[in-house]
């Protein structure tokens, strides 16, 4: 007689197969053979990535809002609000001008544009411009004033995560000047309604595989794979100056916190997978900040770094962009000298911040730099447009690689980490998964005629 399983248990198959990961990575390899297969199909899917991304995103900023306040609030303390805002910027400013350096060291050894000998006047730029939709890079003083918003409900309906990080703040100093104990229905709803948005979360990332499938056969129906060698040397580059990269981050998270980037990487492998299959960072940032926080790192320090990594860490975005620069200059016969590559860097460094959420952000940066230099035809960012696409997964893997490591640098160098269950955490994820459910239930009051409230007796 064929053996039964015992109640309750799973075979090794479908124990696999449950695993998101798993499904995530089967969904990818699906979603990349019907779009080379039956490529117009597959462009016609994309709806099913865009609309898993809405989902997520419309519960970002409300999330957003509640951790920062809860965790600013448990915290006590807005001094260290300030500090821990404050050393994240000095870091995020170290990190994401080393990376526009790496970006250049790896266009002047590879050369990915020389030898193509482009005429910039036979190109065409009506692609840009229908990227960019006739957006321009703000300025400074544009900037700032953006972070603050016209109204508290246009924040959160615009979906503006700077400027709902400074109601938070704000909201959260209120609460502290008021005191939770005599708000404390105020605290605990923002409490509660972050368990209820985590719960929201949990159901729609279900949805994941779908959403990879979608997402990767447009992608490869829309380019096909034909693109990869038309631009093999600069795909190259930049992805083997992100691997590089890694490894310069995975060393700083070794010497400042003693934790391993591998067994992070393994630990929140879920969460990178579906980051690129539907090339998006934003979709996993929820769930991405409740494991840095069973990962060790307090709530205001997760609440406070990751939003503000989305606009000012663009690691990334920044190795892309300088080397893309030096690829266009190339490809027209423009021989940049030391100096005009460091005002490449100063240029750079002012206009990779704020990308995010502005259309065509990157081609809008490329030409604001070649206009900057002087020496590179605005007209050859148009030789980026095949390209683009394809470093998305490149861009996205190292942005959130580069937050997370943030996070965990600047608990560290404030105090906010705790170092034991970090390592704790990372080391048996699945126990620390379980325990962190325990704790949940235990935690969770049980209504008793006791706990009536005391006008009702």
């Amino acid at each position: 007689m064929p053996a039964v399983s015992a109640p309750g248990t799973r075979s090794p198959v479908r124990s696999v197969l449950s695993s998101l990961f798993v499904q995530v990575l089967i969904a990818a390899v699906l979603g990349i053979l019907v779009g080379h297969l039956w490529p117009g199909f597959g462009e016609s899917l994309k709806p099913v990535g865009d609309g898993f991304i809405r989902l997520i995103k419309m519960v970002i900023a409300p999330l957003i809002f509640c951790v920062v306040v809860v965790g600013i609030a448990k915290a006590g303390d807005m001094r260290s609000v300030g500090r821990i805002g404050l050393k994240a910027l000095i870091y995020f400013e170290v990190v994401t001008t080393a990376a526009l350096a790496l970006g250049l060291i790896a266009g002047n050894v590879v050369q990915p544009g020389a030898g193509l000998n482009v005429d910039p006047s036979t190109l065409d730029t009506s692609g840009v411009e229908a990227k960019t939709e006739g957006e321009q890079m703000p300025g400074a003083a544009d900037f700032v004033l953006h972070m603050i918003p016209e109204s508290a409900v246009g924040a959160f309906a615009d979906n503006e995560l700077l400027q709902v990080l400074l109601l938070a703040v704000l909201f959260a100093a209120g609460l502290l000047h008021v005191g939770i104990d005599r708000a404390p229905q105020v605290f605990h709803f923002i409490e509660q309604a972050g368990e209820i948005i985590f719960k929201i979360i949990g159901y729609v990332m279900r949805l994941a595989p779908i959403a990879v499938f979608g997402s990767m056969a447009y992608l490869i129906g829309q380019y096909g794979l034909s693109s990869l060698s038309t631009y093999a040397k600069l795909i190259g580059a930049c992805y083997g100056a992100a691997a590089l990269f890694i490894v310069v981050l995975g060393v700083l998270m070794r010497v400042f916190t003693g934790l391993s980037l591998i067994r992070f990487v393994r630990f929140a492998r879920e969460e990178f997978a579906l980051a690129i299959g539907t090339a998006s960072s934003e979709c996993v940032m929820p769930r991405m900040m409740e494991k840095l926080e069973r990962a060790g790192c307090r709530k205001e320090a997760v609440g406070l770094v990751v939003p503000t990594g989305y606009s000012f860490n663009l690691d990334g975005a920044s190795i892309y962009l300088s080397l893309a620069t030096l690829f266009m200059a190339q490809a027209v016969g423009v021989e940049l000298t030391v100096g005009q590559q460091i005002t490449v860097i100063l240029v750079l460094i002012l206009t990779s911040k704020g990308m995010a959420g502005v259309p065509g952000s990157a081609f809008i940066a490329l030409s604001a730099t070649a206009s900057a230099v002087g020496v590179i035809p605005v007209a050859a960012v148009a030789l980026i447009l095949g390209a683009d696409r394809i470093m998305d997964t490149m861009r996205v893997v190292t942005n959130l690689l580069g937050n997370c490591v943030a996070t965990f640098i600047v608990s560290k160098w404030d105090g906010a980490l705790d170092p034991a269950q970090a390592r704790e955490t990372l080391a048996a994820p699945e126990a620390s998964a379980k325990a962190l459910v325990s704790e949940r239930s235990e935690a969770r009051p049980v209504a008793t005629q006791d706990d009536e409230p005391e006008l009702t007796r």
